[in-house]
């Protein structure tokens, strides 16, 4: 009897992973036309053409942005503290009774803002955390904590005895980050923001904190990331990513009306690696507007929300100082 021939295996089509990796580093920017759009700048606290400021609450600005179709590339961000500050803005996150409601509220925030992210686009958090302590009002009369205190904070209380016991670290930034992993964010670093001039901790029973943490968050596993914008280059001249330690001082003594401002090179990373040319940054938290201007600085559009007004001066305040400068280098 005659051996059959055996049958030819097809052909097997593209990796798809290779081709959505090389789709992800030429991502879509949002047109000039979009940006510009009369929707936007009507409801606008400052604008000009490559940037916009939003006085509003965030939740109602991300409203806004998705229902004008905007799109951008990478956000980058620092949200209220839990039981740091009172903003004295209605609607304010940071003041919630338990902790475990401002993580819930500012996940629901990131959420929102996943709407206007591009599915290749990168989100940034950073954030700290903070202890229970359970000890009713501040009373301390040195000058650098009475700062940072406003009476009683949800911290001061008595607590719940599980999470929110007396000299409990509360782990807020990973708490939160599990948060967004059980909805449906990839977490790709937990990078540490490493301060070497730290404000003094009053303790003496625990290691004094100097860091942060800046979450980086995808939405699908393949997004854009330019690591030669800020890489090490090795003595063979091959390009590594960054460490994901970061030692950068904190912003002190600039002028400023927002008490949390932080450095520039703190959004360095986040906004060079991951925002193409031409691409667009949001900054949810604004405040003082450090991200927008190191975007704008850098040849990027973007985009400030912030509750308080105040904050929304400042924020114009820079951005029409650096068009200005702008338009005085091309005369």
């Amino acid at each position: 009897m005659t051996a059959q021939p055996k049958k030819a295996k097809p052909i097997q089509p593209v990796s798809r992973p290779t081709t959505r990796a090389n789709e992800a580093m030429q991502p879509q920017v949002m047109t000039a036309e979009a940006f510009a759009s009369s929707k936007l700048r009507d409801a606008a606290f400052y604008a000009d053409d490559n940037s916009l400021v939003l006085n509003m609450d965030v939740r109602d600005a991300l409203a806004l942005l998705t229902k004008a179709g905007v799109k951008v590339n990478c956000i980058v961000t620092s949200p209220p503290f839990y039981g740091q500050r009172d903003y004295e803005v209605d609607r304010q996150i940071g003041l919630e009774e338990h902790p475990s409601e401002f993580i819930q509220a500012l996940a629901d925030v990131f959420d929102a803002s996943g709407k206007v992210l591009a599915e290749n686009g990168s989100l940034w958090v950073n954030i700290g955390d903070t202890y229970w302590s359970g000890k009713g009002e501040h009373r301390s009369g040195e000058a650098k904590q009475s700062a940072r205190r406003f009476g009683i904070r949800p911290q001061d209380k008595k607590g719940d005895g599980k999470w929110c016991v007396p000299k409990q670290l509360l782990l807020v930034p990973h708490r939160f980050a599990i948060e967004m992993q059980d909805r449906g964010w990839i977490v790709r670093n937990d990078n540490v923001w490493v301060k070497p001039n730290p404000i003094p901790d009053q303790v003496r029973d625990r290691c004094s904190m100097s860091h942060e943490y800046v979450f980086h968050f995808v939405k699908e596993r393949w997004y854009y990331f330019d690591k030669n914008s800020v890489g090490r280059t090795t003595d063979s001249g091959s390009v590594l990513p960054p460490l994901d330690t970061w030692s950068i001082s904190a912003a002190r003594g600039l002028p400023s009306r927002h008490r949390a401002r932080f450095s520039e090179e703190l959004v360095r990373v986040p906004i060079l690696t991951t925002t193409p040319l031409g691409g667009v940054v949001l900054d949810p938290f604004g405040g003082s507007g450090t991200s927008l201007i190191f975007a704008r600085k850098h040849g990027f559009r973007c985009i400030g929300i912030d509750a308080k007004k105040e904050y929304c001066e400042e924020m114009a305040e820079e951005l029409r100082r650096l068009t200005e400068d702008e338009t005085n280098d091309d005369v």
